[in-house]
């Protein structure tokens, strides 16, 4: 398979964010008021895609998924239509609703998140046809996230695993993304999927539970020394070129060498909104990898499309093209990891 051509496709969780802006958040037996409604498409297939889209529009962009038969599903296929990302493997639930998060924002407050899992929860190995997907990298999630997919498999851990298996054999690279979850989840669905994958690319919550490993201390400050350790461990798990760590610092990477790097230095005033800053990250290492750079290049390049994220409340908003992303690190410059 050459990847001059066969682009990237993206497949798992499609998501709409029912955004409702409320005045409190109600004790229980008492009312609150929705003082605004906002709908956001999200989910990693529906962020990455439209990311990468907006980096470069003539890069082949393949969606794998599954929606309910109703306005929240048709207006996710709408959004990929639009920027000529393929549905073609986007299936229909005839019965299940398109997954989707009541986000409940308090004006000056936390925000609390209610997940539909609905049509996401049932997409399994009947709705992947590896032998008629045309990519170069195939990129999944989110792990934890995916009931079907994470089910339990006797011969490789999960079903994920198994898919996983099978593509590289077909000659496909695989990429990898988990959901961050409280729960015991992380060692029995994500471990047998990295056993399978070329890059792990997740963030420092979700890589410090798949490996048992500390990456902040008692502070809440980040921990750089365990960050390489992190990435050493998730290689040992059986990632086989490029296992990529990041948060809010910076990033860390491990793959023929290790690198470690700090976000863009964008300022506070510039920053509109966190949501879906690891998607863009992601979204940045796929293209790279695609495209055949460096890991440094590829950190990059990530780290330039996660702080293009920030500049927009919405989750791929402020993505832009690959040379606007190089002229902000120009601009910006990058931080100092401690």
């Amino acid at each position: 398979m050459s990847s001059k051509n066969r682009g990237i496709a993206c497949l798992g969780n499609m998501i709409v964010d029912v955004i409702k802006e409320i005045d409190r958040y109600p004790d229980p037996g008492n009312l609150a008021s929705v003082l605004d409604v906002s709908y956001a498409t999200g989910g990693l297939v529906t962020n990455c895609l439209l990311d990468l889209a907006k980096m470069d529009p003539a890069l082949p962009l393949r969606a794998v998924g599954l929606v309910g038969q109703d306005t929240y599903g048709f207006s996710i296929l709408d959004a990929l239509n639009a920027v000529r990302v393929n549905t073609e493997h986007v299936g229909i639930h005839p019965d299940l609703p398109t997954s989707f998060t009541d986000v409940m924002s308090q004006r000056e407050g936390e925000r609390s998140f209610f997940h539909c899992r609905g049509a996401n929860a049932a997409f399994g190995p009947e709705h992947i046809h590896l032998d008629e997907l045309k990519a170069d990298i195939l990129h999944f999630g989110y792990i934890l996230l995916l009931d079907a997919l994470d089910a339990p498999s006797p011969t490789h851990g999960t079903v994920l695993a198994e898919i996983l298996e099978q593509a590289r054999a077909m000659g496909f690279r695989t990429s990898v993304d988990v959901v961050s979850e409280q729960g015991g989840g992380f060692v029995r669905c994500v471990a047998p999927a990295l056993r399978h994958v070329d890059f792990c690319v997740i963030n420092e919550v979700e890589a410090s539970a798949v490996t048992g490993i500390a990456c902040r201390n008692s502070y809440g400050r980040l921990r750089p020394k365990n960050m390489k350790l992190i990435c050493e461990v998730l290689r040992e798990l059986g990632v086989h070129e490029w296992a990529v760590v990041h948060c809010p610092e910076g990033c860390f990477a491990l793959g023929q060498e290790y690198v470690q790097m700090p976000s863009l230095a964008l300022p506070e005033r510039e920053i509109m909104g966190k949501t879906g800053a690891g998607d863009a990250f992601c979204a940045g290492v796929l293209y790279a990898a695609h495209k055949g750079m460096d890991l440094r290049q590829a950190l990059e390049l990530a780290t330039a499309a996660a702080a293009a994220s920030l500049t927009h409340a919405s989750a791929s908003g402020g993505l832009r093209p690959v040379a606007q992303l190089h002229e902000m690190i120009e601009q910006y410059g990058f931080g100092v990891l401690d």
